[in-house]
């Protein structure tokens, strides 16, 4: 019996089981990445270094941020704060029309002593007068923009809700931006209304001061319970006056003698 088929057919399978071996498994593929997100509304970016084009300035109160643009391309986002309830800053379109780098408030600051120190912070000289001895030192205002009035951007402190006087302030690495890209005449657009929000319109706790009492006045009671108070404030009955006796009932009239008895 020749055993040539048998060997023909081993020696297939062997070749079938040597192929199988070398084959490489293949590794599922990773999903793709997702794309790079925007950055988070809350941060503020610029993207306008050798970008040309007329630059102009949104800012949206509603939004609380303010949007810088090359020939209609935004080119830098910055978060703000605004002017506060009842020092809202002013709505419309207008210009840049003035430009000072190391401006400082002529309205509001401190009230500082001969040697520089601090007497008195946030003060309004409109309403406050310096101590005796002190002087007021404006709050600063580095690249300032101003855009209407007393109104402008500038670098300053961000609460995260609307807190200044009526100016816009931004970070101060985007208020820089802002300044050096944006010359006299640079269209301002102010738009929205301001959130509402933060300790600065939270209304203000009025003290009623307490009559003033005579020396030998009684202390106050020391506060009770609930009740107590309106308890002892109400007069004590008076004691009751007792009702009057009921007079006996007259006696009656013996008969006349000249009137016979009936």
């Amino acid at each position: 019996m020749s055993h040539a088929p048998l060997i023909t057919r081993l020696a297939a399978v062997a070749l079938l089981l040597l192929a199988a071996g070398c084959a490489t498994p293949r590794k599922p593929l990773p999903p793709p990445k997702p794309p790079t997100p925007e950055l988070p509304r809350k941060q503020s970016h610029w993207a306008g270094d050798g970008v040309t084009g007329a630059p102009s300035i949104t800012i949206n109160l509603g939004e609380q941020r303010a949007h810088f643009f090359k020939a209609e391309k935004e080119v830098g986002q910055a978060v703000i704060s605004s002017g506060k309830h009842g020092f809202e800053t002013p709505t419309g379109n207008f210009q840049v029309i003035q430009r000072d780098k190391n401006h400082a408030s002529n309205l509001y600051g401190e009230f500082v002593d001969a040697a520089g120190s601090v007497v008195q912070r946030n003060v309004d000289v409109t309403k406050q007068k310096p101590p005796a001895g002190a002087s007021f030192r404006g709050a600063k205002m580095p690249f300032f923009l101003r855009f209407h009035g007393g109104a402008g951007m500038h670098a300053g402190k961000l609460p995260g809700y609307a807190a200044s006087h009526g100016c816009v302030r931004l970070p101060r690495f985007m208020a820089e931006h802002f300044f050096e890209n944006a010359p006299l005449g640079t269209p301002v657009r102010v738009m929205g209304n301001a959130p509402r929000g933060g300790p600065a319109d939270k209304p203000e706790k009025k003290l009623h001061p307490k009559p003033a009492q005579p020396a030998d006045a009684a202390p106050a009671p020391e506060p009770g319970p609930k009740g107590e108070a309106e308890a002892e404030s109400k007069p004590a009955p008076a004691d009751p006056v007792p009702a009057p006796a009921t007079p006996p009932a007259p006696a009656p009239v013996p008969p006349s003698p000249a009137e016979p008895a009936k």
